[in-house]
């Protein structure tokens, strides 16, 4: 089905994390490819035309919420930026993840075969890799052993159990994504419009990013195209932080003279410091292999298209 396509499918489709940072700009656009869209979410928030809003406990969605479903898109998951790194939210961090998927993929098993979604996208994160300093990073790049590799390692073996069960399972690696509503980008601006920005440790660490609007088009692409397995969700431009902390400093007409050191960095962040300071060239491979374009394919571009 091409991306302007207007057919509709016969069943719907189920959205976890529906109101996070992706859920709300991908749910208009399923809005137009499914028949209805059912979205879970623990805030509750209510429904709209074509819209069926539940509420849940970010864990188990519970068996009703699969009836009639074609597609599930599983986004749910506590934001990695934002927080301290206690013992507590690190849970929280796993749980909200790992749990779900299995709990997800438990409700599928319990239906019938004819019975059960023909799809699952789930979210997963470039957290899977190592640093790998200059390396460049494809889908078939092993799996670090940091807490975020962990996590998303986990995180994808539960999603990839539903292949047993008969279901076409996607995992999507995403990069750090650019988007004015909220997560590593806006933190990032705040130092930035004080005029306190800078490099983050060396600078030299690659730094994979996405804008949000081609990440939401990166989930319609694995809805409709045969694909299975991992696909990196990432730009094809490939920066460094320090071209990143340049980039955003244009865009923003503000200096970046004041680098944070890295040791500030592991203070602050614990131990998700490594997704800002590991150096993770990864590329999407199998999304360029696909003929998959991208609109946002520069960082200066993606910028000025949310902050500029």
């Amino acid at each position: 089905m091409s991306e302007s396509a207007t057919q509709q499918r016969v069943g719907g489709a189920l959205v976890t994390g529906a109101t996070g940072l992706v859920g709300g700009r991908i749910l208009p656009a399923l809005r137009e490819r499914f028949a209805w869209v059912r979205m879970l979410s623990r805030s509750g928030r209510a429904a709209t035309s074509g819209l069926d809003a539940r509420t849940w406990d970010g864990v188990d969605p519970g068996s009703a919420t699969l009836d009639g479903v074609d597609t599930v898109v599983h986004l749910a998951g506590e934001p990695i930026f934002g927080g301290l790194p206690s013992a507590a939210r690190l849970a929280r961090i796993r749980a909200s993840r790992i749990e779900s998927t299995r709990h997800q993929v438990e409700r599928i098993s319990e239906r019938a075969p004819g019975d059960r979604p023909a799809t699952i996208v789930c979210a997963s994160a470039v957290g899977y890799y190592a640093d790998a300093g200059d390396r460049e990073l494809g889908e078939d790049a092993p799996a670090g052993d940091g807490f975020l590799s962990q996590v998303c390692r986990d995180w994808e073996e539960e999603a990839a159990r539903a292949s047993d069960l008969g279901v076409r399972v996607v995992r999507v690696r995403i990069g750090v994504v650019l988007a004015r509503e909220g997560g590593a980008l806006a933190l990032m601006r705040i130092p930035f419009s004080l005029g306190v920005g800078g490099r983050l440790g060396s600078g030299r660490q690659y730094f994979p990013w996405i804008h949000v609007d081609d990440l939401v088009r990166v989930f319609l692409h694995c809805i409709d195209e045969p694909i299975e397995g991992a696909v990196n969700a990432v730009a094809p431009e490939v920066v460094t932080n320090a071209e990143l902390t340049r980039a955003l400093g244009e865009v923003l007409a503000r200096p970046t003279i004041f680098p944070v050191p890295a040791f500030a960095i592991r203070l602050a962040m614990g131990e998700v410091a490594s997704e800002l300071l590991d150096s993770k060239r990864v590329v999407p491979a199998r999304l360029l292999d696909g003929g998959f374009e991208f609109r946002n394919p520069t960082l200066a571009g993606a910028l000025r298209a949310e902050v500029g």
